[in-house]
């Protein structure tokens, strides 16, 4: 069993090397680089996926590993990584020989080989090669589209999305699961918990994670890039929540860290959370703002003098043109809209009526340098130009399925979508006698960085 773990482990790694070099013959240094960041990427969501897939395996029946020293809940390290290998970083670097099919098919047969050959280090069940093919379309599969897409920069909002998913579980899953075998901390204390109660922390999660999802919508949207620090946006942004924080996504993911170890009563978790901060304050800031210094240049220095890691700030940071926010002013909650924003002194937001807008509006518009939102998700764009609390509360409004939910109530019971603009009518909705009142051409609120111009008051 020795020899059949060192091989396990050594066959894949010279592997990896030689197509390494394979790869960079081929390709010149910054496509070499990409490629390495997606075989990189692709080693980390097969090494999770592998993990969780022993975990369905043992439940099933479909193959079980052999008790030895060095294993990670039952499943030998050395060959945990060199599975990781071959399943993602290595056809990743030799995809321009080996398309996706090709690759999927030859990894079908070297396991159909290998893994009967590693008796008695690998105890196959009689329908271990259902697990074969389950492993190899949930999880080398994504892999592959994965590290693929990262390495060729193709598909953005789909492999953002399959980022998203292997940081989650890394997140929310791996790394509790890894503090609780070297550490203390079980799933049984949240798993015991009342229904009632996992529904309130489902919900206490759902808002902490928020603003990193809606930051992920940033880079993809504004920025044109990922997430991954190897795969990151080629324009600067500094809107959405980075209005009010520079680190997001790396507050979010500790809170939920913290949260986590509370309900798991985890202490080796919050060490964990402890030594990202640390990591993220002495490694990853200074290379991440030498690399964004060099990149934006007086605009990030300029960004990074208002705005702060870890501690957000109350009113949002705004520079350049104002957005604009298009309301019909002939509908009652169109209107009451209008005043609520307005009142709240909103920064680097024009309100205007919906007969200023380029054609006949169904609901209302907001946009932002080129981009635009309707309905639910144009005043949920609105809210993060008043403070953090209404910037919560929209970043809540557009998330998948929220959002959905909130346009569909709104059309059935608030004001269904009606003609407005230089040729639209009057809202139909009953209360919109008791809420209209003459509007004025605009209300106009910017940021400190731009001095407002005098307002008119809003509809009523």
């Amino acid at each position: 069993m020795i020899t059949a773990r060192y091989l396990s482990l050594a066959v894949p790694l010279l592997a990896l090397l030689a197509a390494a070099r394979v790869d960079r013959s081929r390709a010149g240094v910054d496509r070499s680089r990409a490629g390495r960041a997606g075989a990189l990427l692709a080693f980390l969501a097969t090494g999770i996926g592998i993990a969780a897939l022993d975990e369905l395996a043992r439940r099933t029946g479909w193959y079980t590993f052999a008790p030895v020293r060095g294993s990670y809940r039952g499943m030998p390290v050395d060959l945990w990584i060199g599975w990781a290998v071959l399943w993602g970083p290595l056809p990743v670097l030799l995809r321009r020989s080996l398309p996706l099919p090709v690759a999927l098919g030859l990894l079908l047969w070297v396991d159909a080989v290998a893994m009967p050959a590693l008796h008695p280090l690998v105890r196959l069940g009689p329908d271990w090669l259902v697990g074969e093919l389950v492993g190899l379309l949930v999880v080398a599969l994504p892999a592959q589209l994965l590290g693929r897409w990262c390495a060729d920069r193709r598909h953005l909002a789909a492999r953002t999305l399959l980022q998203v998913g292997v940081f989650t579980a890394l997140l929310l899953w791996f790394v509790p699961s890894l503090a609780f075998e070297v550490g203390d901390g079980s799933w049984a204390t949240v798993t015991e918990l009342p229904r009632p109660v996992l529904l309130l922390l489902a919900q206490v999660a759902l808002v902490l994670a928020a603003p990193a999802l809606a930051a992920v919508r940033e880079f993809v949207t504004h920025g044109g890039g990922t997430p991954y620090p190897w795969d990151p946006p080629v324009r600067l942004v500094t809107t959405g929540p980075y209005a009010y924080l520079a680190n997001p996504m790396q507050t979010c993911a500790v809170a939920l860290v913290l949260l986590t170890a509370a309900l798991t009563r985890s202490s080796a978790l919050v060490l964990a959370a402890v030594v990202a901060v640390a990591f993220s304050v002495a490694v990853a800031r200074p290379h991440e703002e030498h690399d964004l210094a060099d990149r934006h240049g007086g605009a990030w220095r300029a960004y990074r003098r208002q705005i702060r890691n870890w501690w957000p700030r109350g009113r949002p940071y705004h520079v350049g043109p104002a957005a604009v926010l298009f309301l019909d002013d002939a509908c009652g909650p169109c209107a009451a809209t209008w005043r609520f924003v307005a009142r709240r002194r909103p920064v680097g937001l024009l309100v205007r009526p919906a007969a200023e807008a380029d054609g006949v509006l169904w609901r209302a518009a907001y946009t932002d340098g080129g981009r635009s939102e309707r309905g639910v998700a144009a005043v949920a764009r609105a809210l993060g130009h008043l403070h953090l609390g209404w910037a919560v509360v929209g970043w809540i409004l557009r998330l998948p399925g929220v959002g959905w939910l909130a346009q569909l109530v709104t059309d059935a019971m608030i004001t269904p979508p009606h003609p407005a603009g230089p040729r639209g009518g009057r809202c139909p909705a009953p209360s919109s006698a008791s809420w209209t009142a003459p509007s004025p051409p605009s209300v106009r609120t910017v940021s400190p960085v731009c001095p407002p111009a005098p307002s008119p008051r809003p509809p009523g």
